[in-house]
């Protein structure tokens, strides 16, 4: 939604850094060692001006709060999820230093001077420099970094991977028509990685900065105006376990309906019942698969301006809501509303919300009111219980309409006055934490009303964690052009670290153009294919959506979706897997290389789970495109099949069909046959391609499936896994395909899956399953590609042998 400079301006109250510093120093300089005691496995060490508490978390994860004598402080805890595990730890008590020692995390203080300092077992992690202090208005904390560490982290910004030396405000605000720099966005989340792998987490949404090493000092500070001063150090032994350990701490995203991976209609805005109709007979006439249209602000009214906050249906323009919505079903095709939290007092729900008392409130405790874009607005405090009661109760009703899935839109708040007064804090105290709730109060209100389906939650704006009530997140307000492009990939492989995985863009771009620019909307919807949701939208000006562009255009738009329905089974397991372990779709390519430290500031290309190398196409008129390719494997070009060796830099012609895409050698990838959207999807018959190296000696995949909308499938025993795996000898290709179904899920009697194996540099003498050799007839060798096919049907299990 566009985005207007704010007409109430923020007091931030942040003083200079220097002064800051200078203040910091002094603190530190008096605090002295008392004594320290434990209770329920929480240490308290009590010193001159306060009491720090540590409790580790598990044997990598460690809790530190600073609690001081002189000011009532506030302890808000919005980002974790973990309950603390009982952890065997010792205290050694020494003359010079206090020591906390768990099977894995130490924390070493030193009584004097005093200083706090993390290991694991003997190698340090990071230790406070300056410790707790503060200001009149603010507390803070800084830490020694080494001097070659590389930081990521902070939420959303457009910085360039490598954050270090940048100074972040944590104050989620909208950033209209970004482009390739943008140092304030909606995410900005209080927590660092380190390319030592560990994590800082500063769980507090309160209005604060982070300072990445700003002064070339090898400082991280931490600084917030509200809340109190408490962290958690994570350290992992590599970057999965890092990202593993992340979101046990923060929460793990619930599986969400497969519908949600599908190609979305969406755009600002569609203005009536007849355009939303007609919209869908144009993918129908096209042959186009759609899954689910998202409708805007005009659903509630004919205006952009002083109609927010009606939150029902406007029926001149949508006159038969039902039945537009039971239409659309009968297609598979979902419906989506889009919501605000601001209630226009010239809205129909203007006195109804000041009677339930649901909004913000001024110093004398009216309803506070102000004027922002769309009107003179008040805003809901999603942090009272009367509140949240009122606003769900209108998704309730909606919900039992038939509406799929909601869009929260404009959550940061985008204008949230400071003296505005929530029932836990002021608007600065608990700011970036807004969306946050308001995803909880939407999630949990299905867990409760709607037990048996998956929510679908679009959010603007939220906070660490936020991934656990299903939040799916976008990047904003982006600029159409091809500097909006070149931040994307940055952008969600950041989030996507930081535990919101699925982190996407407007697929061609939202703000401002003229005219479409047909190569950007290509190029960007063929990275599409390859993030984790697949939705163009922008402005109305220039339509977004596929089937109204040239014939051209819309051929290569059909061309990269129909590739995105094909590779849903791929697709779909790396949203379980992100479920289960909290493994990012996209995945940076130093996951893979670590000792390459040129690769931790690199974005050219990105993993696509673990078989895809993605490379997309930022600039106009690229003949050329170069990109890495990671060592140890050798890797197949997706489009093509030729192979090249990794650990080295390429240069590839481009072409205007395709996006760069290689696959890793010895991988699986399952593909569907269902042509259609999702409402139609099964396993019943589908490919698995094998990209065969004879390097790659022993390969395990597990493809999971379920019915793609139960919450919590597996849990009820209403799954099915298909594990497949290949061994490599001088003269033997095997594999073995093993399905597993459980108890109450209704699988297909049998499976007809089609095999292809690529790159296959010889003719097979014989190919056997299950003990039969297959006549020349049933399988086809193809010398050219170099591409074997065969066709198996499978109930429980098969084995595959291929002789040359």
């Amino acid at each position: 939604m566009r985005i207007v400079s704010n007409k109430i301006k923020m007091n931030q109250r942040f003083l200079f850094l220097s002064l800051i510093l200078t203040f910091a120093i002094s603190a530190f300089a008096q605090r002295e060692y008392v004594n320290y005691s434990q209770n329920e496995g929480t240490i308290y060490v009590k010193v001159s001006d306060g009491t720090y508490e540590f409790k580790p978390f598990n044997k990598k994860i460690m809790h530190t709060t600073f609690i001081p004598d002189s000011i009532e402080i506030t302890k808000y805890n919005f980002g974790v999820e973990m309950e603390a595990e009982k952890v065997k730890f010792l205290i050694k008590d020494g003359q010079q230093e206090l020591v906390i020692e768990t099977p894995g995390l130490k924390v070493k203080i030193s009584k004097s001077p005093f200083n706090v300092a993390y290991y694991y077992h003997s190698n340090l992690i990071i230790r406070e420099k300056n410790g707790y202090a503060r200001t009149d208005t603010t507390q803070m904390v800084d830490f020694n970094l080494s001097t070659d560490e590389v930081l990521f982290g902070g939420g959303a910004r457009a910085l360039g991977m490598n954050r270090r030396g940048n100074l972040l405000k944590l104050y989620n605000r909208a950033h209209y028509g970004y482009e390739t720099h943008s140092e304030l966005m909606n995410y900005s989340l209080p927590m660092v990685i380190s390319s030592n792998l560990y994590t800082v987490f500063f769980d507090n949404p309160s209005s604060g900065l982070l300072d990445l090493d700003r002064n070339n000092d090898n400082t991280l500070r931490y600084e917030t105006e509200g809340g109190c001063v408490n962290y958690y150090v994570v350290k992992a032994k590599d970057w999965y376990e890092l990202t593993e350990l992340n979101t046990l701490l923060t929460g793990r995203q619930p599986l969400l309906p497969r519908w949600a991976l599908g190609n979305f209609s969406s755009r600002f805005g569609y203005h009536s019942q007849n355009e939303v109709m007609s919209t869908i007979d144009k993918y129908e006439k096209s042959n186009i698969p759609v899954d689910a249209i998202i409708i805007d602000i005009y659903w509630f009214g004919k205006e952009i301006f002083n109609e927010m906050g009606n939150l029902d249906w406007y029926k001149d323009s949508f006159p038969e809501p039902q039945k537009m919505i039971e239409t659309l079903a009968n297609k598979g095709i979902k419906t989506i509303l889009v919501t605000e939290p601001f209630i226009l007092t010239t809205s129909n729900k203007w006195q109804e919300a000041v009677d339930n008392k649901v909004l913000g409130l001024d110093s004398l405790g009216n309803p506070y009111t102000y004027d922002f874009y769309f009107g003179n607005t008040g805003l809901v405090d999603i942090f009272k219980p009367e509140a949240r009661d009122w606003f769900w109760d209108i998704y309730k009703d909606l919900t039992k309409q038939g509406i799929s899935g909601w869009w929260g839109d404009l959550g940061e708040p985008e204008v949230h006055p400071s003296d505005l007064l929530h029932v836990n804090g002021t608007a600065d105290d608990i700011h970036n934490a807004y969306g946050h709730e308001w995803a909880k109060m939407i999630y949990e209100g299905y867990k409760k009303d709607f037990p048996e389906q998956r929510p679908f939650i679009l959010m603007r704006a939220g906070y660490a964690g936020s991934q656990r009530y299903g939040m799916i997140p976008w990047t904003g307000d982006v600029s159409r052009s091809w500097g909006g492009l070149i931040p994307q990939v940055e952008l969600s492989l950041q989030m996507g670290m930081q535990g919101l995985a699925f982190m996407h863009s407007d697929l061609g771009g939202f703000a401002g153009g003229d005219s479409l620019d047909n190569e950007l909307y290509t190029r960007w919807l063929q990275y599409g294919v390859f993030q984790p949701i697949f939705r163009p939208h922008a402005q109305e000006q220039i339509a977004p959506e596929p089937v109204f562009q040239t014939p051209a255009t819309k051929k290569l738009a059909k061309k990269a979706i129909e590739l995105r329905y094909k590779l849903l089974p791929y697709n779909y397991n790396l949203a379980y897997i992100n479920h289960k372990t909290g493994k990012p779709l996209m995945l940076p390519l130093f996951f893979n290389e670590t000792d390459n430290t040129e690769l931790l500031s690199y974005d050219k290309a990105y993993m696509w789970g673990d078989a895809f190398l993605v490379s997309p196409i930022k600039q106009a008129g690229e003949k050329e495109h170069s990109f890495y390719l990671p060592k140890m494997n050798s890797w197949i070009d997706f489009h093509t099949d030729k192979k090249y060796v990794g650990g080295q830099e390429i240069s590839v012609e481009t072409t205007i069909e395709n996006i760069p895409v290689f696959v890793k050698a010895g991988s699986f990838i399952p593909m569907s046959k269902t042509e259609g959207n999702i409402s139609t999807y099964s396993l019943e018959n589908f490919e698995i391609h094998y990209y065969f190296d004879e390097k790659s000696t022993n390969i395990t995949y597990n493809l999971y499936n379920d019915d793609g909308l139960t919450p919590n499938a597996e849990a009820k025993a209403l799954s099915e896994n298909y594990l497949f795996t290949s061994s490599t000898s001088e003269k033997e290709l095997k594999f073995t395909v093993i399905k597993t179904v459980d108890k109450y899920y209704k699988s297909p009697e049998k499976n007809i899956i089609d095999f292809v194996i690529h790159t296959l540099d010889s003719e097979p003498k014989k190919v056997i399953i299950n003990g039969t050799k297959l006549n020349k007839t049933d399988w086809v060798y193809n010398e050219i590609n170099q591409k074997l096919t065969f066709t198996i049907t499978i109930q429980k299990r098969k084995e595959i042998i291929i002789s040359f």
